[in-house]
């Protein structure tokens, strides 16, 4: 219990046998932690430091995170501890989810790595987390599942490694197509989940470069490029992050007596400018020859 001296005016704590737990003992339950700031100071066998006059040494502005004890005995507050927060239950990271952590003072986890002030890194369940002091739990995330042709798109907002162990800098956007959970990384944002377009006979897909880059058939497309994906190409299309859509063109039906001219035809990939083709004399001549 805590007592006062009448002489030097310093408060203590008598630890028992009592007939009753003191309101300042607090009792952990198994997976379950609290926070104590100012808590005293110990030596290296663990007891408490008093000085001259009987009062418990404390380390102002400092916290400790409280675990339960292996025997899960009761711990006292000494005069000038705070509770900062109650007895609370350890989280419970699920499966396909995950804690975004950012160190907060510098620190060597138990892995023996150096975690500097403002990292950023995940703890991915399932798991239990074990808080620390030099960390901040700043969101808990959820995986994005992608489905058959869909895709996740993706931004750096720092420089990294992903996970296919490809670097990424500042800025850089790149698509996700394995079918499955993805749960970003703490330096990845999920912008948005595309849908595949499903390509006919009838129905093709008009695209433009938004920059000079390989498309998802080994092309080169050079920038504002434009060009054609068809049914022959593939069956379903997900757009680049450098393809902009310009728009889902539908194929144009000729019967016996009809024909149509086209103005600035492309002929082997390459576009004619100026000139016309009449596509059912083109026609006529091809079945004559």
């Amino acid at each position: 219990m805590s007592t006062t001296s009448s002489s030097t005016t310093n408060e203590s704590n008598a630890t028992g046998p009592v007939y009753r737990i003191p309101p300042y003992y607090y009792i952990h339950v198994p997976l379950h932690y609290c926070i104590v700031e100012s808590p005293v100071i110990r030596n290296e066998e663990g007891e408490v430091e008093f000085d001259e006059n009987g009062q418990a040494k404390l380390v102002h502005a400092e916290i400790d995170i409280r675990l339960t004890q292996p025997d899960q005995t009761p711990f006292p507050l000494y005069p000038g501890e705070i509770l900062r927060q109650p007895v609370t239950a350890l989280t419970v990271v699920p499966a396909n989810s995950a804690l975004r952590l950012k160190a907060i003072l510098d620190f060597e986890n138990s892995h023996k790595e150096q975690r500097r002030a403002g990292d950023e890194w995940m703890f991915e369940g399932p798991a239990t987390y074990i808080p620390r002091k030099e960390v901040n739990v700043e969101q808990q995330i959820q995986a994005t599942i992608i489905g058959p042709n869909q895709a996740i798109r993706l931004y750096a907002k720092k420089e990294l490694i992903d996970r296919s162990g490809q670097h990424r800098v500042t800025g850089e956007e790149w698509l996700i197509k394995k079918t499955g959970a993805y749960l970003p990384l703490a330096y990845e944002t999920v912008v948005s989940v595309q849908n595949a377009y499903a390509l006919t006979e009838k129905k093709a897909l008009h695209l433009r470069a938004l920059k000079t880059f390989i498309d998802d058939f080994d092309k080169q497309r050079l920038s504002g490029e434009e060009w054609l994906v068809t049914h022959v190409d593939t069956e379903t299309h997900i757009l680049n992050i450098y393809e902009e859509l310009v728009a889902v063109v539908d194929a144009i039906t000729l019967n016996s007596r009809q024909y149509c001219i086209i103005l600035d035809p492309v002929i082997d990939g390459k576009p004619q400018l100026g000139r016309k083709v009449d596509i059912l004399w083109d026609i006529i001549k091809r079945s004559v020859k």
